[in-house]
């Protein structure tokens, strides 16, 4: 198996409350706002997927932020997931006016929805951002995953604790309030989400197992159903065989030429993946074997917006 590989994605604010490592103490309390989003890692390990099949099909719908419940025809829209034939863009580095011909664009649920294009919104969904922290032990410390002697588990990469799924009551409490974030994506009037980290459960230190992280995908999936946007799975390749037991509507992939897992997310979705790379190597691959099926762009691994120093983007 090869190790969790790092991705590039937005690098996460930080500040002397966001200096973590794992397993350190409990950070002091102080005042912030919920914060940007950034990206994730994965691993290619293949699961067994009959164990959390029974665990998702045990489990409830999700209710909204508020608590109400309401189904996407309470919305108003109907989930339409992206079309693979239209090129993409991935701006998690900042907003900036898409180039010409794309109708696709990522972006963080800070940013404002692409005009005229089909865009979708970025929520890290199984960890705290490192300036987002101080909130998360103000209002829910019981939400954030503790090991040894009361230490916060944190991804050490990218320096944000994770959250807490291993229970079913835990993973309500976090889908309502990621749930918030997935209906203000759609009161904004983006028309899909993508939930990073699927794979935090591979850096939990072994409290967290891959049953919890696909139970937390499947709520997830229903807040967003029920606002009316279409789920995409982020990475974690080997979750793909859990896409209609979840009830994801596409992938997003990184750099999954490079990896040569392309060919598994296409077994699972079709032609609904959106593929990001950052070796044009890797792009020029990938637009050999798959430009043809997917949308694929080739990014710098800062993903800085247009006209900032470094920033790389092409597409098939």
């Amino acid at each position: 198996m090869r190790g969790i590989r790092v991705r590039a994605r937005r690098r996460a604010r930080t500040g002397p409350d966001a200096r973590l490592t794992r397993s350190v103490a409990p950070l002091r309390n102080r005042d912030a706002a919920l914060p940007l989003l950034p990206f994730a890692r994965s691993s290619v390990a293949r699961i067994s997927v009959a164990p959390v099949v029974a665990l998702l099909l045990a489990l409830t719908g999700c209710a909204g932020a508020d608590g109400s419940g309401a189904d996407s025809s309470d919305k108003g829209r109907e989930v339409r997931p992206p079309r693979a034939d239209q090129p993409f863009d991935y701006q998690l580095g900042g907003a900036y006016e898409p180039p010409a011909g794309v109708r696709t664009v990522i972006r963080d649920r800070t940013a404002d929805p692409a005009p005229g294009a089909y865009t979708i919104c970025y929520v890290n969904a199984y960890q705290a951002q490192p300036d987002a922290v101080a909130w998360w032990q103000r209002n829910h410390p019981e939400l954030l995953l503790h090991g040894t002697g009361g230490a916060s588990v944190v991804d050490e990469e990218w320096q944000e604790p994770l959250l807490d799924i291993s229970t079913e009551d835990r993973r309500d409490r976090l889908a309502h309030i990621v749930g918030g974030w997935i209906d203000g994506c759609a009161e904004r009037g983006f028309d899909a989400v993508e939930a990073d980290n699927l794979d935090s459960y591979l850096r939990s230190d072994g409290l967290l197992d891959r049953r919890q992280a696909a139970g937390f995908a499947r709520l997830l999936a229903e807040c967003a159903h029920r606002a009316g946007l279409a789920i995409g799975q982020k990475n974690a390749v080997e979750m793909s065989g859990l896409r209609d037991t979840i009830g994801f509507d596409f992938a997003v992939a990184e750099e999954c030429a490079r990896y040569d897992e392309c060919g598994r997310y296409a077994d699972a979705y079709g032609d609904r993946v959106l593929v990001v790379e950052y070796r044009r190597t890797d792009f020029t691959v990938g637009c050999r074997e798959w430009g043809d099926r997917l949308a694929i762009v080739l990014r710098d691994r800062d993903v800085v917006p247009a006209g900032e120093p470094g920033h790389t983007n092409a597409r098939c």
